[in-house]
């Protein structure tokens, strides 16, 4: 079932002119670097006109957000029955962990993509960066449904910002296998997090 959602989804891919841009951009990245994309290449290895590049994104930052959008598009993915009745910790690394893996076959490209935001020279790109990093915690608080209101909100929202930075530290130069050494990094801060909220917030007290 999984195997046929994924062949779905490449022919969907094949078939927008937007998602064929974003993958020959990701494409040409990975033979070289996200620095050497240019648009005009892109377009060109597509056969297509320039102007029509432009018409699906403004630039190429856009390229480079059309990708983290994939990874949210995964981590909101259906979930399984009784998801919901798992302890909070699974369910976030469960969510969280959709995001890595959708990234993961770029991971290299991904990362040079985050430096390119915050680069000095590139202010314009600073403000967006910290409202997509804040839209990432609410779908993800959203999706690992997490319900909370009031002070513990605020604070869940705080550490799991904290969280998803540390956490792509460590996976910006992971080159384990299956991603282990982000996957056990991720489920020990989660495990401490969790430790943390039950200090704060004894079970049975109000928030």
């Amino acid at each position: 079932m999984a195997s046929g959602r994924k062949t779905s989804s490449r022919r969907r891919r094949a078939a927008d002119p937007a998602e064929r841009i974003v993958d020959a951009a990701l494409a040409m990245a990975e033979e070289t670097d996200w620095d050497h994309v240019r648009l005009r290449l892109v377009a060109a290895r597509l056969g297509m006109p320039l102007a029509e590049v432009q018409q699906h994104f403004r630039d190429l930052d856009a390229v480079a957000d059309a990708l983290f959008r994939r990874a949210w598009t995964a981590m909101l993915a259906p979930l399984p029955s009784g998801f919901e009745q798992r302890p909070a910790r699974e369910r976030l690394f469960a969510v969280l962990w959709r995001w890595f893996e959708a990234l993961a076959p770029h991971r290299r490209v991904a990362v040079q993509m985050i430096r390119g935001k915050i680069y000095p020279s590139h202010p314009h790109h600073w403000v967006p960066l910290i409202f997509n990093l804040s839209r990432t915690v609410h779908w993800l608080r959203d999706a690992a449904a997490l319900d909370a209101t009031g002070r513990r909100r605020q604070v869940e929202e705080i550490g799991l910002t904290l969280l998803l930075l540390d956490t792509l530290r460590v996976w910006a130069r992971d080159e384990s296998v299956g991603q282990e050494r982000t996957r056990a990094h991720l489920q020990r801060r989660l495990e401490a997090a969790e430790r943390l909220l039950t200090r704060i917030f004894p079970p049975g007290r109000a928030d």
